[in-house]
């Protein structure tokens, strides 16, 4: 399936009075809701999302009357936030659940002020049912946490920003 065929889908999905849709063709697979309370799949399927990295976000329309009380999704340009010289953001390499600790019960793996080397796992990321250790590209100091614990994160979204360098454990 093309691009553009997805886009005259969303269109047409957009446009109509129905709230769920569901597509299967081969290894292709494409769901979109409009229901006001999202439905927890439990089949481990991979979400296709239509974007260019950092530019563009999806947010929810305000619902009308003459919408039955749904709400669509449209792309919206957003500003890229600039980075301070001497630091590194750890991005999600997949779409997933993240999990900012080990276990319910423990701490979490890194915390703010805490110094990191490269290597070091900073979170988890559960994607069809795997376990995911993200880890660090450089040596520094957490200086932002970007995410909730049991988070969805969407693939090269901001996990942490890291001040290169730094005091030592």
């Amino acid at each position: 399936m093309q691009l553009e065929d997805i886009k005259v889908l969303l269109t047409q999905f957009d446009q109509s009075t129905l709230t769920e849709f569901d597509l299967k063709e081969s290894s292709f697979e494409l769901y979109m809701n409009k229901n006001n309370v999202a439905v927890k799949r439990t089949e481990a399927t991979e979400t296709m999302r239509i974007s260019e990295p950092d530019t563009i976000t999806t947010e929810p329309v305000a619902s009308t009357p003459s919408t039955e009380g749904t709400s669509a999704v449209v792309p919206t340009q957003v500003p890229v936030k600039e980075q301070p010289e001497n630091t590194e953001v750890v991005m999600a390499p997949i779409v997933g659940v993240a999990y900012l600790k080990p276990a319910s019960d423990k701490e979490n793996f890194v915390n703010v002020g805490d110094f990191v080397k490269k290597g070091d796992v900073v979170c988890i990321i559960e994607a069809m049912k795997l376990m995911n250790e993200i880890t660090t590209t450089v040596d520094g100091v957490i200086t932002e946490i970007l995410i909730e614990n049991e988070a969805v994160v969407e693939y090269n979204q901001p996990l942490f920003r890291v001040a290169k360098g730094g005091d030592k454990r």
